[in-house]
């Protein structure tokens, strides 16, 4: 399993049926959507997940990070393709993490095998994320509710002083 997942995000929306359709009413959309599916994906995976999104293009362009529900976003700035700024960061991590890169670029896929780290198409991401939904509705199905509330966890005699300092305030 992999300790950082690194998004190549313009690519991977264009190659999902489902964000690809979304981009063409919405690209902002299409971003936010890709960043919630991801953070669930690093949440569920206890993955560290980085969404680097293309910006060479945008004249004045600053790069730009971001922390949205967990996951880190990167707009690459004016100039700068998302391809590069990946490489960058595989050249920065720690070489003890194992780094999986999601693109379906085949150019950017060999350097990615290149510098040590693994690849996953756009396809196959998308596999896993359909994988690991049904992991997490399997879950959350034989997991009732109450079962997941913190208080179900807690030792009588913490519940109780809790309640102590609860009533005191």
């Amino acid at each position: 399993m992999e300790d950082i997942l690194i998004v190549d995000g313009y690519n991977i929306i264009n190659g999902w049926p489902e964000l690809n359709k979304l981009k063409e009413e919405s690209l902002e959309h299409a971003r936010e959507k890709l960043i919630e599916v991801m953070s669930n994906y690093g949440s569920f995976k206890g993955v560290q997940v980085i969404v680097v999104f293309d910006g060479h293009l945008v004249k004045g362009g600053l790069r730009s990070s971001e922390l949205i529900n967990g996951v880190e976003v990167i707009y690459t700035g004016e100039g700068e393709t998302a391809d590069a700024v990946i490489e960058k960061l595989m050249h920065q991590l720690p070489p003890s993490l194992l780094i999986c890169v999601a693109t379906s670029d085949w150019s950017e896929q060999k350097i990615v095998l290149g510098k040590g780290a693994v690849r996953l198409s756009g396809r196959e991401l998308l596999h896993k994320i359909q994988e690991i939904n049904k992991e997490a509705e399997k879950f959350y199905r034989s997991n009732p509710v109450e079962s997941r509330a913190l208080d179900t966890h807690l030792d009588a005699k913490i519940k109780s002083e809790l309640e102590k300092w609860r009533r005191s305030k």
